[in-house]
């Protein structure tokens, strides 16, 4: 997505539309650009008019949050420019700086290739893993098993890993998913969306069950959903992603919000995403600072054939990303190098 200014810059954003999450596609996003545009470039001339319209138009971002995101983050990015500043520096944020650290994540494959992924991971030094489950208990027994094996050796008996599981919604009620997970031979720390979205009572008793903490992601897509996790806050762990909560301004909303509580967050990804969004997500991991748990995404080019980024930012060594390794023009809005001007819009 391409944002042009009078004064001639341009703004630069991306989003991931996924129909399963928000309900939305290319065409959906599309649709949205055609119903709105005109009126954004009318009323949206400043970081003020663009808060306004995010707080006016709400339930329209509601309905289509990635569409919103990949124009949010354009608008950002070329503001920022104009102003001659960085992104964080327009949002009185602190600048970025230091490493990220990254999660390995481990999608639901057959046993011999989930172990050579494995094995690749533990040899580039990743200690934090998430693993997707199939919902058959030899299958993620056997791919637990061979993970926790490969662990064990690299670290010599030393239990210094970490795993978390993601069930992207296979159960229905908290007795068949406590069941299960009870049957795993594996030590998790908290488990992702393991039942039907936003069933907070059945969730909260799976909580309780396995003393597990659960992690929210189709469950949680905007700030008036707090509403259902304030009476045990330490229950959960909120999976934060720039394209499904509608843009960046909204996510800080939530992180915020997290903070006060003290509700623990991972800054999440969405597969295929390039340099431009894990670009973005780095503002919300700084600014999660104590509640920040975990960070999935930083992929690049392990992942998608191309970037649209030089460099692409991607996790090194260890899972690190390290800000200082890629050249970033911290006046210039995301400081971002764009091998393309065509605009990118994801469905993925």
């Amino acid at each position: 997505m391409e944002v042009h200014i009078s004064d001639g810059c341009i703004g630069y954003g991306e989003s991931c539309p996924r129909p399963y999450v928000t309900g939305e596609n290319l065409e959906t996003a599309q649709g949205f650009y055609v119903a709105h545009l005109e009126q954004i470039k009318r009323e949206i001339t400043s970081l003020g008019t663009l808060r306004t319209w995010v707080r006016e138009h709400a339930s329209v971002i509601d309905s289509h949050p990635a569409a919103w995101c990949a124009l949010e983050l354009a608008l950002l990015d070329a503001l920022a420019k104009t102003a001659g500043k960085s992104v964080e520096n327009l949002l009185s944020l602190d600048e970025l700086q230091g490493s990220f650290q990254y999660s390995a994540v481990l999608g639901d494959m057959d046993t011999a290739p989930f172990g050579s992924l494995c094995q690749r991971y533990i040899d580039m030094g990743f200690q934090d893993f998430k693993v997707k489950l199939s919902g058959q208990l030899s299958r993620d027994n056997t791919r637990l098993q061979t993970l926790e094996n490969l662990l064990t050796l690299q670290n010599r008996g030393i239990a210094d890993f970490r795993i978390r599981l993601d069930a992207n919604n296979l159960w229905k009620t908290s007795h068949e998913a406590s069941t299960y997970f009870k049957s795993l031979n594996a030590d998790f720390f908290a488990v992702e969306e393991p039942l039907v979205a936003n069933n907070y009572a059945e969730l909260l008793k799976l909580q309780q069950s396995l003393g597990k903490a659960i992690i929210l992601d189709e469950s949680f897509l905007r700030i008036e959903q707090f509403e259902y996790l304030k009476s045990k806050p330490s229950a959960w762990i909120i999976n934060v992603r720039v394209s499904k909560m509608g843009g960046l301004l909204r996510a800080l909303s939530v992180v915020t919000m997290a903070r006060a509580l003290q509700i623990p967050v991972i800054i999440g990804a969405q597969v295929g995403e390039t340099s431009l969004l894990t670009r973005a997500a780095l503002s919300l991991a700084q600014t999660a600072s104590e509640v920040l748990v975990a960070q999935e995404g930083a992929v690049g080019t392990f992942l998608i054939e191309e970037d649209i980024c030089e460099p692409s930012m991607m996790f090194s060594t260890g899972g690190i990303l390290n800000i200082n390794a890629f050249p970033l023009k911290r006046n210039s809005g995301f400081g971002l190098s764009l091998r393309t001007t065509q605009p990118f819009l994801q469905d993925c």
